[in-house]
């Protein structure tokens, strides 16, 4: 059974770093995108980023692009979430998310609805 754990939020001034964790298990996940998503109250869930487990491929929404860096360690099967000079609006409860990827293809998993696995989330809140 999948199981995505993420870690690292908390409370950080705005201009300030953050980097979230999300720690796989499960299976194997080297045909997987990983993807991460936030949720702000009153909000729909929002497509921050994913990576392309086979490859390593990173793509970003326009909002966090600059800012925010994906980055994955296979033999830990963990991903990273690097957030720099953070904002108030990026303030939200940040989530891991995970399914098979279309390999061979450019294919990229913006919508939550094509993540069929999903870790618990972390808050993350930026103060001005």
């Amino acid at each position: 059974q999948v199981q995505l754990v993420e870690s690292g939020g908390g409370l950080v001034q705005a201009g300030g770093s953050l980097r979230l964790s999300c720690a796989a298990s499960g299976r194997t996940f080297s045909s997987y995108a990983m993807g991460w998503f936030r949720q702000a109250p009153g909000k729909e869930r929002e497509f921050v980023g994913a990576i392309r487990w086979s490859g390593g491929t990173t793509y970003y929404a326009d909002s966090v692009k600059g800012r925010f860096t994906i980055s994955g360690d296979n033999a830990k099967n963990t991903v990273y979430l690097q957030m720099n000079s953070l904002k108030p609006e990026d303030t939200a409860v940040y989530y891991c998310a995970a399914d098979r990827d279309y390999s061979g293809t450019d294919y990229q998993k913006r919508r939550a609805t094509e993540y069929g696995y999903w870790g618990q989330g972390t808050q993350v809140t930026v103060s001005s």
